[in-house]
């Protein structure tokens, strides 16, 4: 395993990758990706441990879609039962990948902690526990502080576990070794991982602007929520798309095999 520097450029051209392929199996990524969603949605439906479980499991779910972009790079289309791929690696990688989704949990459980010191738990609530957003916590500034510190700590919580899965199932790296590498690697090539944020932060906002423009020009604007809510998902599941790219051009060439 060796640590590639790439350029500030190279964010777009995983922007780009993304999008493409996504593009080579629509059908495929996008139902993976709303299989994905759902899955987490029922795991964080069970009383008690729900929430918990549903950060548990994210990381070996993000690495079923770097894998399933792995096979759909190739023409092939991934079948859902990729998704769980970190799960038919071996007691030793199972057990692996489920210590570094407990680490996951407890960092972004900490994460949502530090904030309820901000406004008593109010942006924790909403985030992590599903209590209804109102106006009147949207505009309260000890809201709105919580939320900008969450924001401020998760950064670093993201770089760790970005490449983390892939590191961990493709490289054999240890679960607190592979939050190292994958924070270094992030650091590392931090231009093209910021060029890479604010080129979907475009896609994502022009990709707005464009819906609300041509609803605009029918004239009818309750026609803006009904196709708003798909369009965002679909861009979500080309984003997911476009990790895998990111992690491979890190640390080198994946081409994982699919197992029926």
């Amino acid at each position: 395993m060796k640590l590639n520097i790439v350029t500030p450029r190279t964010g777009f051209v995983w922007v780009r990758q993304g999008i493409q392929t996504f593009w080579k199996q629509p059908l495929a990524m996008s139902g993976l990706f709303f299989l994905f969603m759902a899955w987490v949605s029922v795991a964080s439906m069970i009383p008690l441990i729900g929430n918990v479980l549903a950060l548990v499991l994210l990381p070996a779910m993000t690495l079923g879609l770097m894998a399933a972009t792995a096979v759909a790079e190739q023409g092939k289309f991934p079948m859902p039962g990729i998704l769980l791929v970190a799960f038919r690696s071996g007691k030793a990688g199972v057990k692996d990948m489920l210590v570094l989704g407990g680490l996951y949990a407890f960092g972004f459980i900490a994460v949502m902690g530090v904030s309820t010191l901000i406004d008593g738990g109010l942006f924790a609530g909403v985030y992590l526990m599903g209590a209804p957003i109102t106006a009147d916590k949207v505009n309260n500034p000890a809201f709105q502080n919580a939320m900008w510190l969450a924001m401020a700590l998760y950064l670093p919580l993201s770089m760790m576990f970005w490449h983390a899965p892939a590191l961990l199932h493709w490289h054999g790296v240890p679960p607190v070794k592979s939050l190292f590498f994958s924070l270094v690697a992030c650091w590392r090539n931090l231009g093209a991982f910021m060029v890479y944020t604010l080129a979907w932060m475009g896609v994502f906002l022009s990709s707005g602007m464009v819906i609300l423009f041509v609803v605009s020009l029918i004239g009818e604007q309750s026609l803006a929520e009904t196709v708003m809510t798909p369009v965002a998902l679909l861009m979500a599941a080309m984003f997911f798309t476009s990790v895998y790219f990111t992690v491979r051009d890190c640390f080198g060439e994946i081409v994982p095999a699919e197992k029926p």
